[in-house]
């Protein structure tokens, strides 16, 4: 696990209530992940500090004056997380169609107020993995054929003797190149595209990929091989049109 995984959260409470946002901030502080930056008894106070991007995580009281705290979250424009606190629960469906960490109501037992923070801190740490622990690049592969199941037996297929690819819904049919008829194995056009190198296939439309090399001449909407005709997609010529800029 890396060392950014342990990290600390950290936190702001706004509450218009002296005595609650006190209650908050000293449970705050039982939780050793949990950093406590500031307490705020207005919104429009906490504006600039969530605006920098520090803050992790706000304890939020929905019922203020001016400004309740849905409203205040929807204005925000990258809001972080957010655990409502609040008296009313007839606000719980609008918070998590927000997309709230939790909703606790008042006043709030502390085993619930550390089952929250417990969630946030799982949601926290799963951000920070995934920024800080990207997924590697593949290793690009040497492999220079594809293995494909036709007439029940399995059929090694050179990259090199491919000339192009038809879908067919459940079915493909591969064109080689020295063969009369095509190969006709069940897979769908998606799962073959990823099984083919991108450097010597291009899918150039929703039923058609083809070997790049193999491409003999070639208008805007259409691609020939050999004597055979290849309509171009209109949601694909712009990637053809830079493969052929290559």
């Amino acid at each position: 696990m890396s060392s950014e995984n342990h990290s600390l959260m950290r936190c702001i409470a706004i509450d218009d209530e002296p005595f609650a946002l006190q209650i908050i901030a000293d449970d705050i502080q039982k939780i050793p992940y949990l950093q406590l930056v500031k307490t705020f008894s207005s919104p429009f106070e906490a504006w600039d500090l969530l605006n920098t991007g520090q803050i992790d995580l706000i304890f939020l009281d929905i019922q203020m004056p001016t400004l309740t705290g849905i409203q205040f979250l929807k204005a925000l424009r990258q809001p972080p997380m957010v655990i409502f606190t609040t008296a009313y629960q007839q606000y719980a469906l609008e918070g998590y169609d927000l997309a709230i960490v939790d909703y606790l109501l008042k006043p709030i037992p502390f085993d619930r107020f550390l089952k929250a923070t417990n969630r946030a801190y799982e949601l926290f740490n799963l951000r920070n993995k995934e920024i800080t622990e990207p997924i590697p690049s593949p290793v690009p592969s040497t492999q220079d054929f594809i293995i494909i199941n036709a007439d029940y037996k399995k059929i090694k297929l050179a990259f090199q003797d491919i000339l192009f690819v038809e879908g067919l819904k459940d079915y493909v049919k591969i064109y080689v190149q020295h063969e009369a008829r095509p190969i006709l194995t069940r897979a769908n056009l998606k799962a073959m595209e990823a099984k083919l190198p991108t450097h010597l296939f291009s899918r150039i439309h929703n039923s058609y990929i083809v070997s790049i090399d193999k491409i003999t001449a070639f208008q805007k909407s259409k691609i020939m091989i050999g004597n055979i005709e290849i309509p171009v997609g209109g949601r694909f010529v712009d990637e053809y049109e830079r493969l052929l800029e290559k």
